[in-house]
């Protein structure tokens, strides 16, 4: 049953973390930034808590007028603040909910994380005592129902024998000392919390406390909308404790329990409470481990670029058992929807977990790559990382750099070719096929893979196609200028020419020239006698807006080819030249591919579509390199 229970969970998760992918992008989902975003909101609910509890008077007879002055004198300040306070802590309790139910869902409970399951239990019961200790405060109808019902409920327990609702009976029996008490706690427990918060997260290697600056600033921008709209008021007058209260608005994310207490025996609701709250501490127990095998001694990993050894635990996925040697590893989203953390399976075998289809196709599988967020182990293996293992000095020679747009020119309507200088004459030590991430403001990430050869790199070489409301396209053809910086992290990438001496097949779609120009203009530096052949692909005959230059190579050097093609010819009745589609004008060359090396780069659609075709056609999976470039909205690529 629980198992069913999981797997329908999981179900519903992927499908709605598709969606979110689909509208905010890999980068800035909030179902992969659960746990950072409650800190986040923690901090919210701290700061303006403080700001409120400098002007609120702790006494019976002050503390509701007091908080009714910040609402109404200060309604500019804090009477939002008050409002943030009460929307942040829902909004935190949200948060939490859904990071227990989605780590339920996707089985992370065993193992190193029952810990962090138990704690994390442990951080709800806080959460919620906190919230319903601050109803307490501002001392209106509300506050009047929430601390006579609380207290009859905690009478229930053996030991206090009614003696604490008796404090509550008359007006004359509630005093100022009993009331700094409940604010006292209102402090102590939150301090409490972040004590647990910081104990909660020791098992989780790297993990993140803040997450992306536009989650931040939209979750916050929501909350001082909604507090705007929608302000916080106290119901009801002050509390008059020689009246019962008739009807109030319960907060249901803080204080959905209060019905119960209203309407079921008190022993009753203790006994729903407690046998949930075992349930949940029990859940590593009653489910099912699906790793079982090997569970006690773990699995020896070896990681590439390195070689590195690492010792996986029952259940630990290749990444976090990376990150957890510290090891630099790429990563983003940490639940398989981006594809940045994408590896080789060189020798052994894994579970792929669960993952967004569109970032790990079968196609991928087949040719052994996996997710390192989601692959766990099932015996010793042997993976190599793509970005890593083909910078020269591993993940330590990625950093970040600072450009200057030295040049802006415009090589067709759609094509723009800008040309970058660093400071201090820097020079990037890169291999010719790689790409480089530009960055954007609020952390997102554009790719653009060098045009330019290794050897002359004193300037950045970047093709840049103008994608229909691409933020950074759209910048770059109408609003930069030479001068403007450019942020971005180098070099990325393993789509570079493999040593061999098979002839080579080359297949660029539309500014999928940018990585083969650098690779070949390269291999004729370095004089490389093999024969090469490029076929560009393009819908537009525009398109081929370097045409010239190939061509240029082809009469300097007899081992290389440039045959381009044309999938659209309604715009161009002239054209005279190869038409349809690339892969297949390729194929009518050469049936056969066995013996031959091939190198794809352009759109997912067309490589998913040519490399089958090539495998069927004779190609070995060890001979066939591509580079797939994906939309924005898809994945950090705008190229």
């Amino acid at each position: 049953m629980i198992a069913y229970l999981q797997s329908v969970l999981r179900w519903m998760f992927m499908r709605a973390e598709a969606l979110f992918n689909r509208a905010f992008g890999e980068r800035l989902n909030p179902f992969y930034h659960l746990g950072a975003t409650t800190f986040f909101l923690f901090w919210l609910v701290a700061g303006s808590g403080l700001y409120l509890y400098a002007f609120f008077d702790t006494s019976v007879s002050g503390a509701f007028n007091s908080v009714q002055a910040l609402s109404e004198r200060q309604w500019y300040a804090g009477g939002v603040l008050r409002s943030i306070h009460r929307y942040a802590s829902d909004a935190m309790v949200v948060a939490m909910l859904i990071h227990l139910l989605r780590h339920f869902a996707f089985d992370r409970i065993h193992g190193f994380r029952t810990f962090s399951w138990l704690t994390g239990v442990g951080l709800i019961w806080l959460v919620y005592v906190s919230g319903i200790n601050g109803y307490m405060l501002p001392w209106d109808r509300l506050a009047q129902f929430v601390v006579t019902t609380s207290f009859e409920w905690l009478d229930w327990l053996p030991g206090f024998g009614g003696n604490l609702v008796r404090n509550f009976m008359y007006a004359t029996s509630v005093n100022d000392r009993l009331f700094s008490l409940l604010s006292f706690i209102h402090i102590g427990v939150p301090l409490l919390l972040l004590l647990l918060m910081w104990i909660h997260v020791q098992r989780v290697a790297k993990a993140s406390t803040q997450p992306p600056r536009a989650i931040t600033v939209g979750l916050s921008t929501t909350l001082l909308a909604l507090s705007l709209v929608l302000p916080v008021r106290s119901q009801g007058g002050p509390a008059d404790l020689s009246s019962e209260v008739g009807s109030v608005a319960l907060d249901w994310f803080l204080l959905p329990v209060y019905p119960l207490i209203d309407r079921w025996p008190l022993g009753a609701v203790w006994a729903f409470m407690m046998l949930g709250t075992a349930v949940l501490l029990a859940l590593p127990w009653l489910v099912r481990v699906r790793h079982a095998a090997g569970a006690q001694r773990g699995y020896r990993l070896v990681l590439h670029p390195g070689p590195k050894d690492v010792v996986a635990r029952a259940g630990e996925t290749v990444l976090e058992a990376g990150l957890r040697a510290g090891l630099k590893l790429p990563y983003e989203c940490r639940n398989g929807g981006c594809g940045v953390c994408v590896c080789s399976v060189l020798d052994g075998r894994v579970d792929h977990g669960e993952f967004q289809p569109a970032v790990l196709t079968e196609q991928m599988r087949a040719q052994g790559m996996a997710l390192s967020c989601c692959a766990i182990p099932l015996e010793d293996v042997e993976i190599d990382f793509a970005v890593a293992s083909l910078s020269p000095g591993g993940a330590e020679s990625i950093r970040r750099y600072q450009g200057r747009v030295e040049e802006i020119e415009r090589l067709s309507d759609t094509v723009i070719r800008l040309r970058l200088s660093l400071p201090d004459n820097q020079r990037i030590d890169f291999s010719a096929g790689q790409y480089l991430n530009v960055l954007l403001e609020d952390g997102a990430c554009r790719s653009f893979s060098f045009a330019n050869p290794p050897h002359d790199n004193a300037r950045i070489e970047l093709h840049v196609r103008l994608i229909p409301g691409g933020r950074f396209t759209t910048h770059v053809f109408n609003r930069m200028r030479v001068g403007d910086c450019i942020e971005f992290e180098a070099p990325l990438g393993r789509f570079v020419l493999h040593a061999g001496a098979r002839p080579m097949l080359m297949i660029a779609g539309a500014t999928g020239f940018a990585p083969i120009k650098s690779i070949l203009e390269d291999a004729f530096e370095r004089g490389v006698q093999r024969q090469m052949q490029l076929y560009w692909g393009v819908s537009d005959v525009r398109d081929l807006y370097l045409l010239p230059l190939a061509e240029h190579w082809a009469r300097q050097h007899s081992n290389f080819s440039v045959i381009p093609v044309l999938s659209n010819t309604s715009g161009a009745p002239e054209w005279q030249g190869r038409t349809g589609l690339v892969h297949e004008a390729m194929l009518a060359d050469h049936p056969d591919l066995t013996g031959f090396e091939v190198y794809v780069c352009g759109s997912v659609k067309m490589v998913d579509t040519a490399i089958p075709a090539f495998l069927a056609s004779g190609l070995g999976a060890d001979a066939c390199h591509s580079d797939a470039f994906v939309p924005a909205n898809r994945a950090p690529s705008e190229r």
